[in-house]
């Protein structure tokens, strides 16, 4: 099969490369472009592993062909943190024990990062009818609900504990949770 040249917007950077035109954009995120933060979960659209972002709008990136995303920024999980600051769904997620195997983690904080842009202070209600479609195995859920709540308070900078505040949350020589290491 001939592949096809595409362009996509991934991470706020155009990324050209050639693929198969049957390949989803999870293939193409983790085959192609190297992004294996996105995983491969039940490829059938069912346990969220392969959320990402197009516009700002969470997918199923299983069940997406590439193409269809044309121009759109494509927003992994990799894309959450800069080379300075975690987002605070990533702190909140660590410090509340939100991510125990970590296998749903990309999934489920791309999913909450869609949530919390919508929707600043979401009640816990908002949050379990958010995150419905990604499966996790292991928390029950309640360390996630509470992870949740916890970085939509240190975005509306209500969170009083280490003067973080809306103030960008350094993590010297942390990990994010996509395994970079931050300076």
């Amino acid at each position: 099969m001939t592949k096809q040249l595409l362009t996509l917007r991934v991470n706020g950077e155009p990324r050209t490369i050639a693929a198969d035109p049957h390949h989803t954009l999870l293939e193409v995120l983790r085959e192609e472009l190297g992004l294996t933060g996105t995983k491969h979960g039940c490829e059938l659209g069912e346990c969220g592993a392969c959320t990402v972002l197009v516009d700002g709008v969470p997918i199923l990136a299983c069940l997406t062909l590439p193409t269809l995303v044309g121009d759109s920024e494509v927003t992994t999980v990799e894309g959450l943190a800069s080379a300075e600051d975690l987002h605070p769904l990533q702190v909140a997620f660590a410090e509340e024990g939100a991510a125990q195997c970590g296998y749903c983690t990309p999934g489920m904080l791309m999913t909450a990062k869609a949530l919390l842009d919508t929707t600043a202070r979401p009640t816990r209600a908002q949050i379990a009818s958010a995150i419905s479609g990604n499966l996790c195995r292991c928390t029950g859920y309640t360390a996630i609900y509470e992870a949740i709540e916890k970085a939509a308070e240190i975005s509306q900078g209500t969170q009083s504990e280490g003067g973080a505040g809306a103030q960008p949350l350094r993590r010297p020589g942390a990990r994010s949770l996509t395994g970079a290491q931050l300076p």
